[in-house]
């Protein structure tokens, strides 16, 4: 990814994770083998032929992002089966925090991943004290949310004087064009680029909004085999025509490209959006 595309998080010495205050959260430590998670269609998981292409292009996200939080204080908010939150603190991001309502996702990834400090708890009331972490990661979730006003102004909250917020999302205008009502089931509001800059003006200064494009390999692929992302959609993977299925088990996250908005690739054709930006001040 180019380097103009990111404002590096400043190095900080690593601190405790910040403190969780609020009743009916609660923090969950590595004891034993990872229990296995079930393929829904909520979030997705590694490890899974099929759902390969999904679970690529929420990686691209996560890969482009590691290199510039390190040494920082990162809550991952709505972290599902954790392996973005274990990316993160893999690329040297720490400590890592990570936090889910689903108690099997909490409890599958404080087994999985032990270096993560793992939380259950409402991501509508973010179970943190004030001004603990340096950076907020909310990658394809806030789709999820039914107030997601209320949940960046937490964002806000949790966050250090001019902390960082990462957020992706679909984008509306690509994932369910022309649809009144999203086409995910588990997704209550999908955002074009201009609505997701004004979901988060009130509490953040955006320094970038980028949009996720397949690269040139997929592309040529889909020029041999047709919209990826469409036939995917049409039926069971049974049902995909082989070749389909063949180059879908053999998508990386290298195969998406992040970019800004230009007119070979526009913010209003791309998949999905990554925002980047700061804590406005409190007034």
């Amino acid at each position: 990814m180019p380097s103009k595309c990111y404002q590096p998080v400043a190095r900080r010495v690593p601190a405790p994770a910040p403190h969780v205050e609020r009743a009916g959260a609660r923090t969950l430590a590595a004891v034993s083998l990872p229990a296995p998670l079930t393929l829904t269609g909520e979030r997705t998981l590694p490890g899974i032929a099929d759902e390969n292409y999904w679970f690529r292009r929420h990686e691209a996200a996560y890969r482009a992002l590691a290199p510039f939080l390190a040494g920082a204080r990162v809550l991952e908010a709505g972290c599902g089966e954790g392996y973005g939150a274990d990316l993160l603190a893999s690329g040297g991001a720490g400590p890592v925090t990570a936090l889910d309502y689903d108690n099997l996702a909490v409890s599958h990834a404080a087994l999985r991943y032990p270096g993560l400090t793992m939380v259950m708890g409402d991501l509508q009331r973010l179970p943190f004290t004030a001004g603990g972490f340096d950076v907020v990661v909310h990658l394809q979730t806030i789709e999820h949310l039914h107030n997601q006003q209320n949940f960046l102004a937490d964002c806000s909250r949790v966050l250090r004087p001019a902390g960082t917020l990462a957020i992706s999302t679909p984008n509306r205008l690509t994932f369910s064009p022309g649809q009144a009502a999203p086409r995910n089931p588990f997704h209550t509001k999908e955002l074009c680029p201009a609505e997701l800059s004004e979901l988060l003006a009130p509490c953040f200064e955006v320094t970038r909004m980028l949009g996720l494009h397949h690269g040139p390999r997929l592309r040529r692929l889909e020029r041999r085999l047709g919209p990826l992302v469409e036939t995917q959609q049409q039926g069971p993977p049974e049902s995909w025509p082989q070749p389909v299925r063949a180059a879908v088990h053999r998508v990386r996250a290298n195969d998406f490209l992040l970019s800004e908005d230009s007119s070979r690739r526009p913010l209003a054709r791309s998949l999905d959006l990554l925002a980047i930006g700061y804590r406005r001040p409190r007034r």
